[in-house]
């Protein structure tokens, strides 16, 4: 896997002071208290300012506070002033507050130079924020199941992270994984060279954003760039959640589709066979849309950070391949 630099992915980073940030908790409680201090400590180490919003570790059922808790610590992370909005952890509970995000008050505050950064579960935020308004945010790490790991954080996802805070990152470069041989991908003829240009990048989590069709939470752009990840997903699960995009026709109107990890299934002896290589080839089968699979990004250590909304340009060179969105302010 190339960084997006062809150098050391550790010295990709150019340091210009310590940047605010604001961690907040928009969905499942934190129950790895040890990793939420860890992850606080690695950035005040970092040199960066970090304000811990007071319901962060807050718990109602299995979320972090009721909804009302969660919608105010949205509001405040708005208003806060912080370069970068941060969430605490993923899980389960933003698409119940769709209807009532303030998202004028998030776009203005992205407009004045806050970043907002999460997956997973932020997946509904991010896309329902593109469809209301438009606004950019960073599909990135969480604050605990990435910067709190007990051994050293990635160090390709810490410079793309230095990238954000300091507005040096313009993009993620890629190599697109071989075929193995024997499989039914090895005898296809390879994807062949191709430059799209002023592609609208969006995705995230595919269950998440599955769950959005047929809402009016769901972007709806044409001739993008689609990319997807999830975790804990059988592959014939990742199949029903790709046609119901596909019977939906999400997946023909968009110019390539990228897919990154899917990760933390079990196959079982009924599959038979039947396993991620297979839905990938089902999925080409099913549309004229290019295919891509191999994107650093999802429930894994080493993640670069995608800009959901911002104009990209997508090429691919043989096995490599390059998302390009430059300087975003």
């Amino acid at each position: 896997m190339s960084d997006q630099h062809n150098h050391d992915p550790a010295s990709c980073g150019h340091h210009h002071g310590p940047r605010h940030i604001y961690v907040f908790s928009p969905s499942s409680a934190v129950r790895d208290k040890a990793a939420f201090k860890r992850g606080i400590a690695r950035l005040k180490a970092l040199g960066h300012q970090v304000e811990v919003d007071t319901a962060a570790l807050a718990s109602h059922m299995r979320f972090a506070g009721d909804d009302d808790t969660r919608l105010a610590a949205i509001t405040r992370a708005a208003a806060s002033g912080a370069d970068v909005a941060l969430i605490s952890r993923g899980g389960y509970g933003l698409t119940r507050l769709l209807p009532r995000l303030p998202y004028k008050a998030v776009a203005k505050s992205i407009e004045r130079g806050t970043e907002y950064v999460g997956l997973s579960d932020f997946t509904a935020f991010q896309n329902a924020l593109l469809a209301k308004t438009g606004a950019i945010s960073w599909s990135g790490p969480a604050l605990g199941a990435d910067l709190g790991t007990e051994e050293e954080p990635d160090d390709i996802m810490l410079a793309c992270l230095d990238d954000l805070f300091t507005g040096h990152g313009e993009g993620a470069g890629w190599e697109l994984p071989r075929p193995r041989k024997g499989s039914a991908a090895a005898a296809l003829p390879g994807i062949e060279p191709f430059t799209l240009k002023k592609a609208p990048l969006w995705g995230g989590n595919l269950a998440v954003l599955a769950s959005l069709v047929g809402t009016p939470y769901l972007p709806n752009p044409k001739g993008g760039v689609l990319f997807l990840e999830d975790v804990n997903e059988h592959p014939y699960r990742i199949e029903r959640l790709l046609t119901q995009l596909l019977h939906a026709g999400v997946l023909d109107r968009q110019k390539a589709i990228v897919l990154g990890q899917f990760t933390d299934y079990r196959l079982t002896p009924h599959d038979k066979g039947f396993k991620f290589d297979t839905v990938v080839q089902w999925l080409r089968s099913q549309t004229r849309v290019p295919v891509l699979t191999g994107l650093p990004f999802g429930h894994v250590a080493t993640k670069v950070l995608l800009p959901v909304g911002a104009s990209v340009t997508l090429s691919v060179d043989e096995r490599d391949a390059l998302l390009f969105w430059g300087h975003l302010r």
